[in-house]
């Protein structure tokens, strides 16, 4: 079955989200989606609750339920109950909040936008842009975080042709190509830049150059696997690890040569206000 993964935004709250191709409909984390209806501070014990009731009161809406793996804070894969656009709307009557109306329309929209990518993936990318510059990111940036995707989608698409199973192994596989390249793993690197775990993106906190050795660590790791022909998880550690090494050779290298680290606590949260502070005081 044909699936894609996403992170959909609402109000700037996440909700965990995976497209079937097959079935042409969303299904979206539950828990996520109570969450942002209640702000409660256990999400899960809430819809735990709720679903018991609604057992009780003999509702098809937990019954109908699927479940699927979603990335957790911790970057595994857990099964998480999750509903289509459909069953979420009969799930919104349920919970009293005055975010139910505005969350609907929201559904609906997302729905839409969907099948307007399927027919022109351009629109796609353009969104992706019109988000990130909404949130204050210059185009230059922009276009690099938008091609190290790209550079992304291709090295996980080599992994998924050699036998490399997804989730795990990705996770085990690129955090090799990060310690390799910036001398540590993803989850080190989110507690130098002082990010959270759940909430943040840490490729989204990243400055242009740490993004360049990102791609260039990924981009290598991908012409290796393919010149060696790497086969499952092994072969391909290997050539994650080269991968990394090449791109953490050069990051060394300019380090030495600028007298500057790659690898900075600055992250997105920071930057913004400084540009201000200085935008401010040119202004005086």
């Amino acid at each position: 079955m044909a699936r894609e993964t996403a992170i959909k935004l609402f109000e700037s709250k996440k909700v965990r989200s995976v497209w079937d191709a097959e079935k042409g409909k969303w299904f979206f984390s539950i828990v996520d989606v109570v969450e942002i209806l209640t702000d409660s501070p256990s999400p899960r014990k809430y819809w735990s609750v709720l679903k018991a009731r609604l057992k009780k009161e003999g509702s098809q809406l937990t019954t109908n339920c699927s479940q699927l793996k979603l990335q957790a804070a911790d970057g595994k894969y857990y099964l998480n109950d999750v509903a289509d656009t459909e069953q979420l709307l009969r799930l919104i009557q349920s919970i009293p909040s005055p975010k139910a109306e505005p969350f609907k329309r929201w559904l609906a929209r997302v729905g839409y936008e969907r099948l307007e990518e399927i027919e022109n993936p351009e629109l796609a990318a353009k969104r992706m842009r019109e988000l990130y510059r909404d949130k204050g990111y210059s185009d230059e940036w922009i276009e690099k975080r938008v091609r190290g995707i790209a550079i992304r989608d291709e090295l996980t698409n080599e992994w998924k042709k050699r036998g490399v199973k997804e989730q795990m192994e990705y996770s085990i596989l690129t955090a090799e190509i990060s310690r390799a390249t910036f001398g540590m793993t993803p989850s080190e690197y989110k507690e130098f830049k002082r990010l959270e775990k759940q909430k943040d993106n840490l490729r989204d906190h990243m400055t242009d150059l740490e993004l360049i050795f990102t791609m260039l660590g990924e981009a290598s790791t991908t012409e290796i696997a393919r010149n060696r022909d790497a086969r499952e998880f092994d072969e391909n550690l290997d050539a994650a690890v080269a991968g990394g090494t090449v791109a953490g050779n050069a990051r060394k290298d300019l380090e030495k040569k600028s007298g500057k680290r790659v690898s900075t606590r600055d992250n997105f949260k920071e930057i913004p206000e400084a540009k201000k502070r200085r935008i401010a005081v040119s202004r005086d």
